[in-house]
């Protein structure tokens, strides 16, 4: 190697950078534009003059060089990153009515709009974040709020460029897949390895994203496909137009894209993409369907779960014939049991399937389903499969019926028998236990890292803990000796578990699984009553603006089989009691402000201000809006409100005001 370096340590600096835009150009060629406009060999050699000067001059060398792709940066673990604007999930649409129910929705409330349609990716959601043209953070969908930091192994994707050009702060949001031939070589090399294969390859892109070691990312053949932004200050008024720019950066861009105004034009795009399925190398479960007027996407806002704005259009769901061989039956936190079938393994779509959902009994019965019958079994997308015909002239006589249980399958107590609904009405039922917990902890609730349903059905297993209290009575040597429970792990566990102690109240509502209490209502109730929530009255609760009678119902219920419980847990846990403060008389209280570019500090902490000061912050401009605030570089929004008449203020005129 040093011989080497004597070959190169007289290049010029000036030498080296020209290499390395040669290397990004053959390497753009064939990773992104799937045309090499050089051999193997030619590349390799190239490569390595560029490696060898670089060993000796490190300080020379630069952020996007094509040697920072191999990885081997290996960690303990991830760390939690949060997105700077939401990651949201989309609503699901099935059918050509569907699709115009949702078409009406959209054009009812901002008129006639252009769509833009691409193929839906199945694999794994992305956040990238550049500043200052560099790539400086990658993260995972997670909730949608908080992700897992994995930049040093999306900086191994040969499609994800290590700078653009863009100085300001910009999120470029996308999938990252597996081609479906990558995935064979892949899973063929695993199982040369005596490894079990992936299952499908978006549970390979997943699994690749989340090693510790980014030397082994590196190998995993990963691309990355870009579909939208969160935070961007760019000037194009349509996302495609947007969009555009992305690609330009060096990007892949989908192989087909559809600018579309009518359901006829939709349908066409969206029957063309079914044909091209088997022969687009990723994997496609549908297609997105989106309004492309960026002005229009924020007039037309958000659900508390999606946007408003755009959907997925899925695929026909992918049937196949198989056998029930058995019944199980599950018992939920709540105590309700469902029945599941299980079913002879068939391949659909990628998965192996071996279990489908049968919601409840008298689904059994509508169906005439009994162990032993043949069945069609669908999957699409993220589906559960399901059971959706049964094929009775396929019987022989040796088929067995489905009794409906009159005792819990795990704790033998008598169920309650409500017709579409059967309860166990044991809360010590282990299951319920359980399954409580697992929710309890889990992300949008508790948040308590590591502690996942095989952990928790362990613990419960070895009379560690029997309730949701026990997780906060747990010692070093409760843990110590478990099956898989080393020094740090312990120490991890019950570190995850100490720091929920003092959570907001809304989160710990939201954790206890309180039938149709959730986390937005959960907010609302916290608000309102604080700790006192345990002793509110059915009046009381139904005032609350977005709450029913079925919502206050069940609260009333919970609580008047587990108030002292409740009680206990807010002693040990101590969460945090948002108080509900009327704001003074100002300008701005009572007023609907929306706020719209760049300011001095960021947009959440202005929201925050104005909240406090009694605003209500909204993400359109509609006639109702009182005020728009604007900063630096604000776009249509402000447009939009010299064009209604809606006044506006300059954040300086703002603070001003205050």
């Amino acid at each position: 190697m040093k011989k080497m370096w004597k070959n190169y340590k007289n290049m010029t600096n000036k030498q080296y950078l020209e290499k390395i835009n040669t290397l990004k150009k053959w390497a753009h060629a064939y990773y992104v534009e799937d045309n090499p406009i050089t051999t193997d060999e030619e590349y390799d050699k190239l490569y390595h003059e560029v490696l060898d000067y670089e060993m000796a001059h490190p300080d020379n060398v630069v952020d996007d060089s094509p040697t920072k792709r191999v990885g081997g940066v290996v960690r303990d673990e991830f760390s939690k990153a949060k997105h700077i604007k939401r990651m949201w999930s989309m609503e699901d649409v099935f059918t050509t009515e569907e699709v115009q129910e949702w078409l009406e929705r959209v054009e009812k409330n901002v008129g006639k709009c252009d769509y833009f349609c691409e193929p839906k990716f199945d694999g794994a959601s992305m956040n990238l974040l550049y500043e200052g043209g560099k790539l400086v953070r990658a993260v995972t969908r997670g909730d949608g709020v908080v992700g897992e930091e994995v930049t040093d192994n999306v900086r191994t994707i040969r499609s994800v460029p290590l700078t653009i050009d863009y100085e300001g702060l910009i999120e470029i949001r996308g999938e990252v897949v597996i081609r479906k031939d990558d995935f064979e070589i892949i899973n063929k090399e695993r199982l040369d390895e005596g490894e079990s294969p992936f299952a499908n390859p978006r549970n390979a892109a997943a699994g690749s994203l989340r090693q510790l070691d980014s030397a082994i990312t590196a190998k995993r053949r990963l691309v990355f496909y870009p579909w939208g932004l969160g935070e961007n200050s760019l000037p194009q008024s349509r996302l495609s137009e947007k969009m555009d720019f992305v690609y330009k950066q060096g990007f892949l861009k989908p192989p087909y894209t559809k600018a579309c105004n009518t359901i006829e034009e939709i349908e066409a795009f969206y029957q063309f993409l079914i044909s091209k399925r088997d022969e687009i190398p990723m994997m496609m479960d549908g297609m997105v369907i989106k309004v492309d007027d960026v002005a229009l996407q924020e007039d037309l806002g958000y659900t508390v779960k999606v946007p408003k704005w755009m959907c997925a259009y899925k695929f026909p769901a992918v049937e196949k014939v198989t056998k029930v061989n058995a019944l199980t039956i599950q018992v939920g936190r709540t105590g309700v049991l469902t029945p599941v079938a299980e079913v002879e393994p068939v391949d659909l779509d990628g998965a192996i399937i071996s279990r489908a959902t049968l919601h409840n009994f008298d689904e059994i019965e509508r169906k005439g389903l009994m162990i032993g019958d043949s069945v069609i079994l669908i999957r699409s997308g993220d589906v559960i499969p399901k059971i959706t015909k049964v094929l009775t002239d396929r019987r022989d006589g040796s088929e067995e019926p489905i009794v409906r249980p009159t005792v819990c399958p795990t704790c033998h107590s008598e169920v309650l028998d409500e017709g579409t609904l059967i309860k166990c009405q044991n809360l010590d039922c282990p299951d319920r236990v359980v399954n409580s917990i697992i929710h309890f902890a889990k992300k949008g609730c508790m948040n308590i890292d590591g502690l996942g349903s095989k952990i928790v059905e362990q613990l419960v297993k070895e009379g560690k803990i029997k309730d949701i209290l026990g997780l906060y009575h747990l010692t070093y040597e409760d843990l110590e000796g478990m099956d898989g429970f080393k020094q740090k792990r312990i120490q991890n566990l019950l570190d995850a578990i100490g720091v929920t102690r003092g959570t907001s109240l809304y989160r710990l509502l939201n954790a206890m699984g309180i039938e149709h209490i959730g986390e937005v209502a959960s907010k609302a109730l916290a608000l309102e009553f604080g700790l006192g929530v345990v002793d509110a009255t059915f009046e009381e609760i139904v005032a609350i603006d977005g709450i029913g009678e079925e919502m206050a119902n069940s609260l009333l219920e919970f609580m008047r089989v587990n108030h002292d419980f409740v009680l206990k847990l807010f002693d040990v846990i101590e969460p945090t009691v948002e108080e509900k403060v009327e704001a003074k008389e100002n300008p701005f209280k009572d007023k609907t402000v929306v706020l719209t570019g760049s300011m001095s500090v960021s947009r959440g902490v202005v929201k925050e201000m104005l909240e406090k000061l009694g605003a209500k912050v909204s993400g359109s401009v509609s006639k109702k809006t009182d005020y728009v605030i604007y900063g630096d570089d604000a776009g249509s929004k402000l447009t939009k409100a010299e064009s209604l008449g809606v006044a506006t203020l300059s954040e300086d005129e703002m603070r001003g005001m205050v």
